[in-house]
């Protein structure tokens, strides 16, 4: 059996490097279709485009790893059963859980190099990638303006803008509030902010300011009001994508400072921490599906089980993506949403293995 076995190891990475090979080429000519325009429009030159497209096989390599997995078992599997010899390994007396052995030892060989990579390589990979979609790529808003931002900027102050608009350095309906623990102690209302590069300060339009003690409150206004405070402009613009470009342990420091300033993006965090934990799963989960559903002789061989392999894959790729949407778009829980398509595709890989045992 350890023959069978190596040869059915080997056969899973030259066919899981074979998928990958195939694909990702392809998608690269499908991106520059789509991106030409774009990089003609900002006169960006050859070595530009081409570190791109290495960080975009970093990108989309990673996430796709599951999927790579998946076909290159439905297809050298398929070739087995067509040949008859997974009958002639399973009729010399293997169990079938015993024949699951070399592709659980391959899967899970994948699942650790993609693990150890989503928490430490991909990261860094990612960063050059992010910066240079949302730098050239991305459809921007014709003002540069962002969302409102309400956050903890330190253990007792809390502050608030309806809008910043990053090309003037400039935010709306500015509010600043100060507490010693439950109490109220000070707050700041502005029309606007705005930082003055030149004098490394800030400046409040329509300045209006109450401090409140235990026995009297004390207002003070201004029309035109020049101060600085602890925090910077660019604490006002929410960043999407940082969360991909952090390593693990950066990430968790991430999210409980992102927990404590009141981030609305806190949710979209927590689903990019639990995506680097799903993904190797998904690598072991889909391996013996892919066994299962084509280790059997079927009428129409290799063709339908590339065909349900492909329409499975599609599947796998909808709910994820699905559920993603509902966790950013409509406060799904974040760990729910990264864990249900592979609750989903463990239950239906269980139920098809007991059926294939019998």
């Amino acid at each position: 059996m350890k023959i069978i076995d190596l040869y059915i190891i080997k056969q899973f990475l030259k066919s899981f490097l074979f998928m990958f090979l195939l694909f990702i080429p392809i998608g690269i000519l499908v991106d520059v279709s789509e991106k030409i325009d774009k990089f003609k429009e900002h006169d960006l030159g050859f070595n530009e485009v081409f570190n791109y497209y290495l960080d975009f096989i970093w990108y989309y390599g990673y996430f796709l790893f599951p999927i790579f997995v998946f076909l290159a078992v439905i297809w050298f599997t398929s070739k087995l059963s067509t040949n008859s010899e997974v009958i002639a390994i399973l009729s010399s007396g293997v169990s079938f859980n015993r024949y699951l052995q070399p592709f659980l030892i391959t899967s899970f060989t994948i699942a650790l190099l993609s693990l150890i990579s989503g928490m430490f390589i991909i990261p860094e990979k990612n960063e050059n990638f992010t910066i240079f979609q949302s730098k050239y790529l991305s459809k921007k808003n014709k003002n540069n303006s962002l969302r409102a931002v309400y956050k903890q900027i330190s253990d007792d102050e809390y502050l608030y803008v309806s809008s910043y608009n990053k090309t003037r350095n400039q935010a709306y309906n500015f509010s600043l509030e100060k507490f010693n623990g439950n109490e109220l102690k000070e707050k700041i209302l502005a029309r606007n902010i705005r930082w003055i590069e030149d004098d490394s300060l800030f400046r409040l339009t329509d300045y209006f300011k109450r401090k409140f003690s235990s026995d009297s409150e004390k207002i003070e206004t201004k029309r035109i009001f020049d101060t600085v405070f602890n925090f910077s402009m660019s604490d006002l613009e929410i960043i999407n994508y940082q969360a991909k470009t952090l390593n693990f342990f950066e990430l968790n420091n991430f999210i409980e400072s992102e927990r404590k300033s009141g981030s609305p993006l806190l949710n979209n965090h927590i689903l990019e921490k639990n995506k680097r934990i799903t993904i190797p799963i998904s690598v072991i989960i889909l391996t013996v599906l892919a066994v299962v559903v084509s280790s059997f002789k079927k009428r129409g061989g290799i063709g339908l089980n590339l065909a349900l392999g492909i329409t499975l894959a599609f599947i796998f790729v909808f709910f994820d993506k699905f559920f993603s949407v509902l966790v950013t778009e409509s406060n799904l829980n974040p760990y729910a949403g990264a864990w249900i398509p592979n609750f989903i595709f463990a239950f239906v890989t269980i139920y098809i293995l007991k059926l294939s045992q019998k």
